[in-house]
């Protein structure tokens, strides 16, 4: 039989139990930090060798340049028109649905004038630049490619560079493919910590951008962290989550599917089931013991729910807004009749799912809402990436010769209260009598 935990809010030590299993530290592990610092500072300081030093040390991956690195347009294209028609399709259509989501989240500059003539607004501009990483290796990440790089198109971003390990010269064409359809500019095939240290501080190949966006490995969060300040970051991502509540009529195959569907990520990956119905409860555990075994990675899920995973009685579906709310996954499926009634319950989630047919794993990939979210119970004051992360908010103020005699006393007593007394004079003397 799975181990699961049961938990239950009738118990009396359902909320210690409850943060035990909510517990997550993202602990820096000390050799990872000095390696990471290590690779950072040689590429800062010897750019391209650097970078070709660690890429055939750590990929295997022998060039004699960082040009030798790049891929051209048309190696991405030929990469899509070599795809299988079922997946060029499928690629297509996520892409153009996630556009087309990311499309309403435009902004544009605005402005008010007051009756002095007072004009004041806000400029919204793009990014000049952004870099995508993408991982590479025994997987392919297609999606991350989507999800990370069409809102910064469509946010108007100058150019967008991807970076994508290539082990050993094993290129992924799912990935390029992806990257041709985005509309991706640059790629280079390079990753790790040393790639993040590239597009944060540029090399005579790799260009400098302003922000970094995408998952990583422990190196690459770590890189990202560290550079946070030169450049933006997106966030550093904790394991996945999600958690599911359920009032016991849908499938129970369905739910211990959707459980599986986050579990299967790593072994720290969370996975919560909350029902006020114990038989339902009862149902999911039993689907859970006869799916497992024919998952491929049994093992990840199998550590997962013992660790971290739970089915948890409730005594009622607003009970579980509550502990949702103090939860606030990264995921959350709303799997009962009348979702929607409970939508305004909840304050604190990456993203929610209405209804016993809205699967989080269409969310991953298709459904058109941006699939990186806030982790570690950051959704209490995080978004989900989108199009207002690749722009920019710039202030305007135009104060008429009216509203210079109004604003400038008012600026000039606060300055003096201060003890700013240049602040105040170049306010007063703007003040006309």
């Amino acid at each position: 039989m799975t181990t699961i935990n049961r938990l239950s809010t009738f118990d009396p030590d359902f909320t210690e139990r409850l943060e035990a299993l909510l517990a997550f530290e993202a602990t820096q592990d000390a050799s990872i930090e000095a390696a990471v610092s290590e690779i950072l500072l040689a590429v800062q300081t010897r750019g391209d060798a650097a970078l070709l030093e660690y890429t055939r040390r750590f990929d295997q991956l022998e060039a004699s340049s960082v040009d030798e690195l790049a891929l051209g347009a048309d190696v991405l294209r030929a990469a899509f028109e070599n795809l299988p028609q079922a997946q060029r399709s499928a690629l297509e259509a996520a892409g153009a649905r996630i556009r087309a989501y990311h499309e309403k989240q435009s902004v544009s500059s605005w402005s008010f004038t007051e009756e002095d003539g007072t004009t004041l607004g806000q400029k919204i501009t793009p990014l000049d630049r952004v870099g995508v990483y993408v991982p590479g290796g025994k997987a392919a990440y297609p999606s991350t490619v989507l999800m990370n790089t069409i809102p910064a198109k469509v946010a108007g971003v100058g150019e967008v560079v991807m970076v994508v390990p290539t082990p050993g010269g094993r290129r992924n064409d799912l990935v390029l493919a992806a990257a041709y359809i985005a509309g991706v500019d640059r790629v280079f095939t390079v990753g790790g910590a040393q790639a993040v240290a590239a597009l944060a501080f540029g090399t005579q190949s790799v260009p400098r951008v302003d922000k970094i966006v995408g998952p990583g490995n422990a190196y690459v969060a770590a890189a990202k962290r560290k550079v946070f300040g030169v450049v933006g970051i997106d966030m550093v991502a904790g394991p996945s989550e999600i958690l599911v509540i359920c009032d016991g009529a849908t499938d129970p195959d369905w739910i211990a599917m959707d459980l599986f569907s986050q579990a299967e990520h790593d072994e720290m990956a969370q996975a919560i089931l909350l029902s006020p119905d114990a038989a339902f409860l009862d149902r999911v555990a039993g689907s859970i013991d006869r799916q497992l075994p024919h998952m491929p990675r049994r093992g990840v899920i199998e550590v997962s729910l013992a660790d971290r995973g739970a089915l948890i009685k409730v005594a009622d579906l607003e009970q579980a807004c509550e502990i949702a709310n103090r939860i606030a996954p990264e995921h959350l499926e709303l799997s009962v009749e009348d979702p929607e009634s409970l939508l305004d319950r909840i304050r604190h989630a990456g993203a929610v799912f209405l209804g016993r047919y809205t699967s989080e794993s269409l969310g991953d990939y298709c459904a058109g809402p941006n699939h990186v979210l806030p982790t570690a119970r950051t959704a209490r004051f995080s978004s989900p990436l989108g199009v207002y992360d690749f722009q920019k908010r710039t202030s305007v103020i135009s104060v008429s010769r009216g509203g210079a005699s109004t604003l400038g006393a008012i600026a000039a007593e606060l300055a003096e209260g201060e003890g700013l007394a240049a602040h105040a004079e170049a306010a007063r003397l703007r003040c006309q009598p």
